[in-house]
């Protein structure tokens, strides 16, 4: 029986302080030429791409987006994410040891190691690489034409138990939705705050809660006993 451990991506494998944020409200803009209302995620009903494209398209345009005007969108965006990192790469950094952790549970035989974020797959893909973070990990969830992040979760957990007995799931995440979808599956989470803000989460009832991965041991000892 294994342990899958399931990372959020942004603000918990790496951070680029809303520079992310802006090029999605940035390309939204310039392709529908509408301002784009707000990158406080917490005013969409859900934190996934998906939903909070169309939830700004809906408002702006009284009816959802098409698929190619979805795509054409996520082309400007994952361009716009390439030149930033080109041109400002410090900008996109890790969570100081989250690579190396990451390379240490995958080489681990007790271990499996995903991603359930709320972007969808080939910004995600991006955004790993540029950390030294495997692209594209074999168990994974996606806003891609997801509306909850419950679904994103899900999704990853059921490609894991289609190849291994999965007998413990942690997901580890930075943000208040993923205090609220874990607590509704009734998953354990580990809480990550790369500023050192853990009250943000503790005063949620998350037990645990780091600032980084550095403390490898540690991280193992709080996934194993996490419940």
């Amino acid at each position: 029986m294994k342990t899958l451990i399931l990372f959020d991506i942004d603000g918990t494998l790496l951070f680029s302080n809303k520079v992310d944020s802006r090029c999605f409200a940035s390309s939204y803009e310039v392709i529908f030429g509408r301002a784009f209302p707000t990158i406080d995620w917490t005013k969409f009903p859900e934190v996934t791409d998906h939903v909070i494209f169309r939830t700004a398209f809906y408002d702006h345009f009284d009816r959802y987006p098409s698929a190619e005007e979805r795509e054409t969108f996520e082309e400007h965006y994952l361009a716009a994410l390439t030149q930033v990192r080109g041109e400002n790469p410090s900008e996109f950094r890790e969570v100081p040891g989250a690579a190396a952790l990451w390379r240490q549970l995958e080489a681990d035989d007790r271990y499996l190691t995903g991603v359930a974020t709320g972007g969808w797959q080939r910004p995600a893909a991006l955004k790993l690489a540029h950390v030294g973070i495997p692209p594209e990990p074999p168990f994974a969830g996606y806003a891609n034409d997801k509306f909850s992040r419950r679904d994103i979760l899900q999704e990853a957990i059921d490609l894991a138990r289609s190849q291994h007995e999965v007998g413990h799931i942690v997901y580890v995440g930075d943000a208040i939705w993923d205090v609220t979808t874990t607590q509704a599956m009734g998953l354990p989470l580990i809480g990550v705050r790369h500023k050192g803000d853990h009250h943000k989460l503790v005063s949620l009832g998350v037990k645990t809660v780091i600032s980084d991965y550095l403390d490898v041991e540690g991280f193992v000892a709080a996934a194993s006993a996490a419940r």
